[in-house]
This record gives structure tokens, sequence and C-alpha cells, in this order.
């Protein structure tokens, strides 16, 4: 039975929470004055425009406008429900929620919990059957015999499928999940014609995979004999999407961010293997190119990523089209030269651990030096004809640089390499650049230009003033209820007034994070954010107040003096001088209110 979390256990959570703690789960913050400011999850950017306050414990971003407090990040960026959010805070405020369920949930997010559920349950039967049973003896000592030890087994969560055909079909059945929910999760298969089903992984050592908050939702299963595929993964599903998922996320985010780094691996092997060698800021992509949205992940948590593929031509070619995505991202970007044909995992078996950090780690080349390397690759440069070649795609490389010192420190080592004038090099790079800089107008001049933002009138200025100093002072709120009351020109701000007199008669004190959790309206709680976070003088004068108001209450009456100027014009044309009359005397009554407005203002 569903139970309502009482108001007060809400406040007390939110108010035991700290949201610049929570955010710096997903995004790597740096304090600038009073606030904290890194890269808005919920849009690609490279400037930070995402900001935190720690006193008014929101956040809000000037790029995008999203913003809220703790529970409304939670809900954004896990696509959770206020319950759920609610639920996830609580054992900070040292509160149990357990008893309490989503009274609504949909039936997606029934079906969504349950797949997690049951990919938890099978992840332990796995584990269960490698650790300590004799049917998975033969995996775990495969396991020991390169080099796993027990605590990495523990650590990862590694376990075994056995070869029976209906082990996990069974397991599942006795735990009352549907067969079919559990074929859409990709765990069982069904068998073609037929309403039964039989396991996909059978005889295979199993690699959980999580989501970026520690939830199992997909395995990768390495086969124990000669059985194909070598490596078999969860298809896709709706809990597990490989572009969206970066292997060892949730353990590796913090670390990330200590360091300001990360090591991108292919595969969750060279993971493994690099966390052996110490290096617990790794993560790997699941089989498929780095998507822009991986990359944009890594780089709201680090600011430079090393990228370690495999030293074959797939693996090189990998490397760089991963990195031009992560410098698209923002991020520095470093890349490790493994020897041909070894990949992470294979060279930290054969060579140990220390040499694995220490001769390819800290090895790493810049992505210039690493693509002047690549362009050597294949080439015979003591042939005249090759080195030519080589020597104008390296110049040419090198004058895409945008920072002149890194280009003229390129060109140097060439000059120095192959014996060529500087002059000359310059010369050539000028010609390229030149050729770079008339591409890029060209699809510049294609691209349709935004028209900026038109000023905001200054009726629509002063409403946000007022509305910036209602939220940070209770006396002027009730100072502009008695002036103004709903006259307020713009409708989202006519609401949001109206529940800042609610909060305030209700006797809380200015509190914004609070004031949040009564206003369900997504956009509302944008310009909410938007506006308790836009600087302001907080020593308001009582005439600087007045002159905001006057200028909310004037700005009707001037629409309807333009209207009326309107209609002496068409009454004139018409020659209807008795009804112009009128509404010259009309006209002279509204300018006579407006002018003892502004009068009394500056009185």
């Amino acid at each position: 039975m569903g139970q309502r979390i009482p108001e007060e256990t809400v406040e007390h959570i939110r108010r035991s929470v700290d949201i610049v703690d929570i955010i710096q789960q997903y995004v790597s913050l740096k304090k600038q004055g009073r606030n904290y400011f890194g890269l808005c999850p919920f849009h690609g950017e490279k400037t930070p425009s995402f900001s935190v306050s720690p006193e008014k414990q929101i956040y809000h971003c000037f790029g995008c406008g999203a913003g809220g407090n703790v529970f409304s990040f939670l809900m954004d960026i896990e696509g959770i429900t206020f319950i759920e959010a609610v639920k996830r805070l609580a054992p900070r405020a040292n509160v149990d929620l357990s008893h309490v369920v989503d009274e609504h949930p949909t039936a997606e997010r029934k079906e969504t919990a349950t797949m997690i559920a049951a990919h938890e349950l099978l992840k332990k039967f796995y584990h269960h059957l490698l650790m300590h049973t004799n049917e998975g003896e033969e995996a775990l000592n495969y396991l020991l015999q390169r080099g796993f030890t027990r605590e990495l087994i523990e650590q990862f969560e590694i376990g075994y499928a056995l070869p029976s055909w209906n082990a996990a079909v069974t397991f599942l059945a006795n735990k009352s999940f549907s067969l079919p929910l559990m074929e859409q999760a990709g765990l069982i298969v069904k068998k073609s014609g037929e309403d039964s089903y039989f396991d996909r992984f059978r005889h295979r050592i199993m690699f959980p995979i999580h989501n970026h908050q520690g939830e199992t939702v997909a395995f990768s299963g390495r086969a124990l004999g000669n059985e194909e595929p070598k490596y078999m993964n969860s298809p896709e599903t709706p809990i597990f999407n490989k572009r969206h998922i970066l292997y060892h996320f949730h353990e590796a985010r913090l670390p990330m961010r200590q360091k300001q780094q990360v090591v991108l691996f292919e595969g969750f092997a060279d993971v493994i293997a690099a966390v052996q060698a110490g290096i617990s800021h790794a993560v790997a992509t699941m089989g498929t190119a780095l998507s822009e949205e991986q990359a944009r992940m890594l780089r709201r948590n680090a600011s430079s990523v090393i990228v370690c593929y495999d030293g074959d031509r797939a693996g090189i070619d990998a490397a760089l089209r991963a990195s031009e995505t992560l410098v698209e991202a923002g991020c520095y970007v470093k890349v490790a030269m493994m020897p041909d044909g070894l990949d992470p995992d294979e060279y930290v078996r054969r060579y140990g651990t220390d040499r694995f950090r220490h001769h390819v780690l800290d090895a790493s080349l810049s992505l210039t030096a690493f693509k002047l390397e690549y362009l050597k690759r294949g080439r015979h440069l003591q042939n005249e004809s090759e080195r030519l070649r080589y020597i104008e795609e390296a110049v040419k490389e090198i004058s895409r640089l945008s920072n002149a010192i890194e280009a003229d420190y390129y060109l140097r080592q060439l000059a120095n390499e192959f014996s060529i004038s500087m002059d000359a090099l310059r010369e050539q790079m000028m010609v390229y650049g030149k050729k770079q800089v008339e591409q890029k107008q060209e699809r510049r001049e294609t691209v349709v230009v935004p028209v900026k933002a038109k000023l905001l009138p200054a009726f629509q200025k002063a409403e946000r003033m007022l509305i910036a100093h209602m939220l940070r002072d209770k006396a002027i709120a009730f100072a502009v209820q008695e002036a103004i009351q709903g006259a307020f020109n713009v409708e989202e701000h006519r609401a949001i007034a109206a529940y800042l007199y609610a909060f305030y008669e209700e006797g809380h004190e200015p509190d914004v994070s609070s004031l949040l959790e009564r206003i369900h309206d997504p956009q509302l709680k944008r310009i909410v954010t938007e506006l308790s976070m836009m600087p302001i003088n907080e020593d308001i004068s009582s005439a600087e107040l007045r002159d905001y108001i006057q200028c909310v209450l004037n700005y009707p009456k001037e629409q309807l003096l333009k209207q009326k100027e309107a209609q002496l014009r068409d009454a004139e044309r018409q020659k209807d001088y008795e009804r112009a009359k009128r509404i010259a005397s009309e006209m002279i009554a509204l300018r006579k209110s407006l002018h003892f407005g502004r009068r009394g203002i500056n009185g």
C-alpha cells in the first residue's frame, strides 16, 4: 500500500542534504565567488554556464534554463519520480522510507524496475556459482591463472553461467519474474515457434555491466571453451543502451573528478587490468565508437582524457575518432601508444602493472604528436616522395592548431627531423591555414545566423526585479502584495507571485529551494531559479522599489493610451467630433494618472 510522505519529512530531508554534494556526483564543479560552476549535464556546452548556489540550495543553467532544487535535479538527470528522488536522498538524512512506494508508477517504470531487479538477482546467482560451487571451479581457476585475484573478482562481481540451457530461466521463474519480460530484458531467449525459453548465457564467465547509478543492467559473457563468439554481450534493451553507458563509470566518477583525468579503454577487460594496476579512473566504451553523449559525460567530470586503445590498425583508427569526438566536447586529449598487436589487458599480463603505468600511460602523447606518428605508419620515409608526402600532411595537420606556440613547437620538430628551413615550413603552413579559413568562411555563409534576442521592455524588467527581491525578502514581498496584488502583466510572473504570497503567509522565511517544492510547472521553476540567481542590489531603496511598482502598474495604462490615440485618429478621419472630444478627455485623464504616479515616486 503506497503512503504519502509527510511534507515535514520531505522538508527535513531537503534541509539535511547539501545540493553541491549531490550534483558533484554528476558534474565537476569549481567554486567561483559564492556559487559553484560546471558544465551543464542537461545540454552540450564547452564553457560552464551551470551554477549551483549552496546558500539557496538550488541550481540554474544560464544556457538552457534548467533549474530547481536537489529533488528536481535527481528527477531530471535520472528520469525518476519525486517519490523516488526523496527515497534516494532519505538515507543521507537518516530517514527510513523503505515502506513508502510510488502510488502512481507508470507501466514503463514498473517494467524498468523489474528488469533491473532481475539483473541484480541474476548477478548474485552467477557470482555465487563462481565462488562457492563445484560447477564454478573451472571458471574460477581460469580467472586465477590469468592473474585475477579473489579481491578483484569480488570488486567487479564476476560470476559464472552454467552450461545448462535453462538454469537462468528456472531461477527467474522461481522468483516470479515474467519470462516474456525477461526476454525483453535480454536475459533469456524465446524458442522459435514455441512458448518456451532458454538461457542466453551458457558456460561463460559473466561480467556484470552497471549503469551510471551502479545498477546492473546487462552482462558480457566470456566463453570458457572454444565457443563462438568469444564474448557475448546483452542486446540493447529498455535499460541498456551501449552509446549511453560507459563501463566502470559509476566507480570511476569520484577519482575522475579528484584527478581531473580519465583513462578511456575499448573493453571492460582492459578496465579491470587497469584497476588492478592502480588506475581507478578508468572507463571503457561498450563495443561501439565513443558517442558525443559519452564524450560530454567525461568532460563534465574531468578536463583531460588519456585514450588507450589496442595497438593494431583498427585500434589506432578508433583512438583517432574517439580523440576527435573528445576534443569537440572540450577535453584535453592524450593518446597512449600500445605496442602493435597488443591490447592493454594483454600488456598488463605480459609485462606487469608497473610497466603499464610508466611505459604506456605516463608516456602518452599529445593528440598532435600522436597524429604525426600515425601519419608515419606504413610509410618508407627513406624514399624521397614518401618523405615529402609525409611532411606535407604533417604541416597540414599542424596548420589546424589554434595555439601558435604549439604549432611553432611541432614545426621546429619537423625542421630538425628533416633538415628543412623554418621559413619554408611556415610559408607552407600559411597556405594551408588560408585555405582552411576560406573553407570555414564558406561553411559560415551557409549557416543562418540566429537573430539576437530582443531587449526586454521596461515593465518586464521591473517585474523580474520585483520578483528577484521578493524571493530574497519577505517584507518586500508583502509591500509588493499591498501595492500590486496579482496585477503583474506577465502571466508566469502572476503565478510566481501567487506562490510567493501563499508561501510567506504560511509563515515561511525566504527559501527558494523550499518554495520550488510547491511549484509543479517546469517553466515556472526555471524562471524562479533564474531570478533567484540574478545579481541584484540587495539594499534596495524605497524609491527604487516604488519605481518598479509604478512601472508595472503604468504599463496597462500606457497600452490603453496607445489604443485611445488610434481611436482618436480614427474619429477625426470620420469627422466624428463628439467622439473625438470624448476620447481626448479620456486621454487627458490617463496622462494625468501616469504623471501623478511618476511625480509621487520622484517626490
